[in-house]
């Protein structure tokens, strides 16, 4: 691997010296990126690395303490989104900005001075959006109302926005996340496109291998620091680990993350000899399971089993009914209809603590929110749920001593990083939150256990540390739901994967027969598999 460092002709864009803090914390410490004219730069780094915060600068959103910006040869000052798409600086979220009762149109040309003005006569817009739509591979109905688009629609809008403005320089933050196989394809056929013409485009992303599939230059980032730059044929998915992780002997640990996508599915490691064998009984059998959605309106209706031992994925984009699905198995969601048996015993229709007393545990989608007591002590969140059970009660009363030495031990195994036992969860990093939750459900030995999203934000060994506890505890016989939507993710650690499309489940594929572009295609509901 080599430092990109190659005089060339003139940079589009500069950033030397970038410097950015929030108080005593210091996000970005002296960042220099250099971007060149007709590439794909892709800006990599794990969760908390700097990257969205350094492109945030740039699209005018925070302000440097320190640094210069040179675009296309000349210093510019960049005080608001306004000022930064006045020179060709465009920038797509992974949270779109769109009003969802106006056209395709309407919200490319939302904020835009308008020839027509005051009639609204918006068709010969309409048609340069028609036009940079066929140019550029974004195809999309300018006439289409936005709420009726799917995800990878509505991030084409965006793009076209941007495009429509007069972008030179496009940022894409985690493009991907959301989107199948076929509409990755798409969008990074359009990358192309788009650089072919004389732009460029800064792609952030935490997946090495999203990297060495579009990307010509490669930045990588850690601690709010530029740690090196290379040209992607010069490099390669271990280098580039190394890069974002610091250690060597981390990088030899984590290797199943780094590859994840570039090679046929990795095995699972050691699983129940009964489930191997075809044999091991069903400890959740789950039966027209009906879910609303905070609105009344039915959002998951499914029917599926896991046995004992084994991990069944469900893999869907977002948005598809898997927060219902998740909390109606967790016993955390009231349902409707149906019924949802744990070795045995029906627990539909009990109380939230029936379904914990009974060997359900759940990891949430969002940890913040709905996986931790922010203001109570690691102690507390790490007992929380189990807190009327023997195991930490002395008579009436919680056992203080006894959860303490269960807190300390749950540090220790899971690898949390913490002043101490008493301290707040609200005070640790994301990643250490996580950690907590995961040894709030590990540690208790549950029969079901539903992880939602559980590695999504974290960096590389700690997503490792993830799959290896995942493993760890099917191999003790827990039954494992994984819902996630990250398909390496899903053909790397599951037995079998679950398609599901509009809350109800529409495919199923065992490991041996894992296609993602077939399981693309039924994300997308482009067919549905008995």
């Amino acid at each position: 691997m080599t430092e990109n460092s190659s005089p060339g002709p003139r940079p589009l864009l500069h950033m030397d010296g970038i410097r950015k803090t929030f108080g005593p914390v210091v996000a970005l410490d002296g960042v220099d990126l250099t971007v060149g004219r007709n590439e794909v730069h892709g800006l990599l780094g794990g969760n908390g690395a700097g990257k969205t915060t350094l492109m945030n600068v740039l699209y005018g959103l925070y302000r440097a303490d320190e640094g210069i910006v040179t675009l296309d040869g000349q210093e510019v000052v960049i005080r608001d989104p306004r000022d930064a798409i006045s020179h060709g600086i465009g920038m797509v979220h992974q949270n779109f900005l769109q009003v969802d009762t106006y056209s395709v149109t309407e919200n490319i040309v939302l904020g835009t001075e308008l020839p027509s003005w005051p009639s609204m006569d918006l068709k010969g817009q309409a048609e340069r959006i028609a036009e940079l739509s066929t140019r550029f591979g974004l195809s999309v109905d300018p006439l289409a109302t936005v709420a009726d688009l799917s995800v990878g629609l509505r991030q084409r809008v965006e793009i076209l926005k941007a495009l429509y403005r007069g972008a030179k320089v496009l940022v894409l933050d985690e493009p991907t996340t959301n989107l199948t196989p076929q509409e990755v394809d798409s969008l990074f056929g359009s990358l192309r496109a788009i650089v072919d013409e004389g732009m460029s485009v800064v792609f952030i992303t935490h997946k090495i291998r999203e990297t060495m599939a579009v990307c010509d230059t490669l930045t990588v980032m850690r601690d709010g620091r530029r740690v090196g730059t290379v040209a992607r044929r010069g490099t390669t998915p271990t280098e580039l680990a190394g890069l974002m992780v610091g250690d060597d002997a981390m990088v030899r640990r984590v290797t199943e993350v780094v590859t994840a996508g570039m090679a046929a599915p990795v095995g699972r490691g050691p699983t129940v000899d009964a489930y191997a064998a075809g044999d091991a009984p069903e400890r959740v059998v789950v039966s027209g399971l009906l879910a609303h959605n905070d609105h009344g309106v039915p959002a998951a209706d499914v029917s599926l089993s896991v046995r004992g031992g084994e991990i069944v994925g469900i893999a869907g984009v977002a948005g598809n009914g898997q927060v219902e699905l998740a909390e109606a198995l967790a016993g955390v969601r009231p349902t409707a209809a149906g019924s949802m048996s744990l070795d045995g015993r029906d627990l539909a229709g009990s109380p939230t603590a029936t379904w914990l007393d009974g060997g359900v545990a759940y990891v949430p989608e969002d940890r913040h929110r709905d996986g931790i007591l922010p203001s109570e002590s690691i102690v507390e969140n790490l007992v929380l749920g189990a807190q009327r059970g023997r195991r930490f009660r002395s008579g009436p009363f919680l056992d203080w001593r006894r959860a303490r030495q269960h807190a300390e031990s749950s540090i220790r195994a899971f690898s949390i990083k913490a002043p101490s036992a008493s301290t707040p969860a609200a005070q640790l990093s994301g990643g250490n939150i996580q950690r907590i939750i995961l040894a709030r459900a590990f540690s208790h030995e549950p029969g079901f256990l539903i992880l939602h999203n559980p590695t999504r934000g974290l960096d590389i060994p700690s997503t490792q540390f993830v799959y290896d506890r995942t493993r760890a505890a099917a191999a003790s016989g827990t039954a494992v739901l994984l819902i996630s939507e990250d398909l390496d993710e899903l053909t790397n650690l599951c037995d079998r994967i679950l398609v599901v499309y509009s809350g109800r489940i529409v495919g199923e594929r065992r490991r041996g027969e894992y296609d993602q572009y077939e399981l693309g295609h039924l994300m997308a509901g482009l067919e549905e598999s008995a």
